[in-house]
Parts: C-alpha cells; sequence; structure tokens
C-alpha cells in the first residue's frame, strides 16, 4: 500500500497538487485578510510547514535516484548552466515549490503588514494578486501603497 501511495506522489502530481492546494490559502489572503481564518492557516507558519514537507518529499525522491546536488551550485556560473539545471524536473519541482513558498510568506507578511497601517483590505488586493503572479512586483506595489498610508519611508523595517 506505502509502494501505491509513493507511485501516486510523481512530480507531474505533485505539481499539480501544489498549484491547486495553494489557491485556498490566496483566496483567504484576498477576499479574507483580516478573517480569524486567515490569521491561523495563511499568516502562519501552516502552508509554509506543508511546503517544506513537500520540498523535503522531492529531495528524497531525488536522492534516491541519486540527484547530482552539488551540481546545482553551477548555476552560478551563467545562464547556460542555470537552462541546463531547470531542465531536470526534480530541480524544476525544488524551484517551484521554493518560489509558491516564498510567494506565499510574502503575501501573509503584506496582509499582516498591511493590517498595522490599516490600509484598505480592496486596495490590498492588487498587490496581493500581482505577488501571487509575479512576486516582487506585487512587493514593489504594496510598498508604493505602503508609503502613502505610513507617511514615511523607511528602508530597514
Amino acid at each position: 500500500m506505502i509502494e501505491q501511495i509513493y507511485t501516486y506522489f510523481s512530480i507531474e502530481t505533485l505539481y499539480m497538487w501544489i498549484n491547486i492546494g495553494v489557491l485556498p490559502f490566496w483566496f483567504i489572503l484576498i477576499f479574507f485578510p483580516q478573517s480569524h481564518l486567515g490569521r491561523i492557516f495563511v499568516a502562519s507558519v501552516f502552508p509554509i510547514f506543508i511546503l517544506s514537507g513537500i520540498y523535503i518529499f522531492v529531495l528524497y525522491k531525488s536522492y534516491l535516484i541519486g540527484y547530482d546536488f552539488i551540481g546545482n551550485f553551477t548555476l552560478y556560473l551563467g545562464l547556460d548552466e542555470l537552462s541546463r539545471l531547470f531542465e531536470d524536473h526534480l530541480y524544476l519541482m525544488l524551484f517551484w515549490t521554493h518560489f509558491i513558498a516564498i510567494n506565499l510568506f510574502v503575501g501573509g507578511w503584506i496582509v499582516k503588514d498591511s493590517q498595522k497601517f490599516y490600509i484598505n483590505k480592496i486596495l490590498i488586493a492588487f498587490p496581493l494578486i500581482a505577488t501571487y503572479l509575479v512576486g516582487p512586483i506585487g512587493l514593489l506595489i504594496y510598498w508604493i501603497i505602503r508609503i502613502f498610508y505610513a507617511k514615511r519611508m523607511n528602508l530597514y523595517e
């Protein structure tokens, strides 16, 4: 039975489940940012634990097939090396899980930080959607909004 479960969790299946599974967290962040449910499940470490578990599982699968982890450091040698790394589905899955986890963490931070300055939740929906889709641009949009609500700009806050 464990073998059936293990073979069910292929890289393609995990990719599909991560993409579908992260959507409820984002919907809560966008539509119910101040809800108790959002504070417990989304803006906490709960989704990060789930995504970390997936990350560890992919690392374990990589280890079992003899993946060259040291070879990952060649990505710093140039775009050709980075492109070569992305040809491997396991590395691509590690990157995607990393990207999803960081974006969700940033989305949770945006919601928590916006509540400190009483920023309108409808206005916060725009940077949250942008953060979900393109990460850093959503954070930039939030910082621009935040400057007007905080009436100050701090580089280290």
